[in-house]
């Protein structure tokens, strides 16, 4: 069963575009990762400073390894530093039909 994973990150004051610039160079390692469905960050129209990623996964289990990769551990740095709260992460499943 795939998952879909909602990132949410709301930068720092004019921390914006090290934001962008962060979540964007995670796009093709993380495509190139086995078990990657989907990676893509979307900014927020309505607020500036904030961005959501939406990303697809096989398993859980590729999943966790995403998170031990070298480009997700740099990544996490840079957003210690930029972000003004703790990115909101959400797993989420198919829901049965019918």
């Amino acid at each position: 069963m795939s998952l879909t994973v909602i990132a949410e990150c709301l930068a720092a004051p004019g921390q914006e575009d090290r934001l962008r610039t962060a979540l964007e160079a995670m796009i093709e390692p993380s495509l190139e990762e086995p078990g990657c469905l989907a990676y893509r960050p979307y900014l927020d129209p309505n607020h500036v400073g904030r961005m959501v990623i939406v990303e697809e996964w096989t398993s859980a289990q590729s999943l966790a390894d995403h998170f031990t990769t070298p480009h997700f551990r740099h990544v996490e740095q840079v957003l210690e530093l930029v972000l003004a709260e703790p990115m909101t992460l959400r797993t989420l499943v198919a829901a049965p039909i019918g």
